[in-house]
């Protein structure tokens, strides 16, 4: 099957490529689903970290595959299995997702020298984390607070469906979540940012659409005075 112009930049990188089993599948809600994985050495090769993430190759239907991020979530060295957590919103990985069963593969390629994402943790922590995403990201948010302990964290995440809101947020003792709809292309997350009174030394992460994120992200620098090393951002989708 085809790869098309993605196949060939992917060869242009040093990447490691994995089959990845099938071995559960669980429908979260109507529009979020769980499928947990063998990663066929993945793990072994790629330490464990926060918000690491691969590209999983998904055919599109015209016999062409495409390349999609998703974060790796419940890591079991040990064992080699993770999870990825889908949000249903009618592209291919998600129509895949939708019907996968135990014993399907899926090929996926991991970037080398960076395990698959360049964030860690601060060092030393902040005062506090805040935190801005959707259910596109929710589940890199997830392996940020499953870090956190007991250092404060404020949430923001956009929802789209009635059901959005159930999804499982991994809130600690100091952990503040709040759910806003999205209207006007993410109005409500930017004035949340806009509305903001950051702590000194806070650090913020910002991961929603494209014209979000960085709105978000200027906004912590401009009208906040946040200086690079204290934000970390990502685009998960236009």
């Amino acid at each position: 099957m085809s790869r098309g112009v993605e196949g060939i930049i992917m060869k242009a990188y040093k990447t490691d490529d994995y089959k990845l089993t099938v071995t559960s599948s669980e429908h979260v809600s109507d529009k979020y689903v769980r499928v947990g994985f063998d990663g066929g050495g993945l793990l072994k090769n790629h330490p464990v970290h926060p918000t690491q993430w691969v590209r999983l190759w998904i055919d599109d239907g015209t016999g062409k595959e495409r390349q999609r991020g998703y974060t790796l979530t419940q890591q079991d060295p040990a064992t080699d299995t993770f999870v990825i957590e889908f949000a249903v919103h009618y592209g291919p990985a998600s129509k895949w997702a939708e019907t996968a069963e135990a014993g399907d593969v899926l090929e996926a390629t991991l970037m080398r020298g960076n395990n698959g994402s360049s964030f860690e943790i601060p060092e030393p922590a902040p005062s506090e984390f805040l935190l801005f995403g959707d259910t596109a990201s929710l589940p890199a948010i997830n392996t940020i607070l499953d870090t956190l302990g007991d250092t404060p964290a404020k949430v923001w995440l956009e929802w789209q469906y009635e059901s959005d809101p159930t999804l499982p947020v991994h809130a600690g003792p100091n952990t503040e979540v709040t759910w806003l709809q999205r209207v006007d292309d993410g109005r409500l997350l930017r004035e949340q940012a806009e509305a903001l009174t950051p702590a000194a030394d806070a650090f913020a992460w910002v991961a929603c659409d494209g014209r979000t994120t960085r709105s978000i992200v200027k906004t912590f620098k401009t009208v906040h005075g946040f200086a690079k090393d204290r934000i970390k951002s990502q685009a998960y989708w236009k």
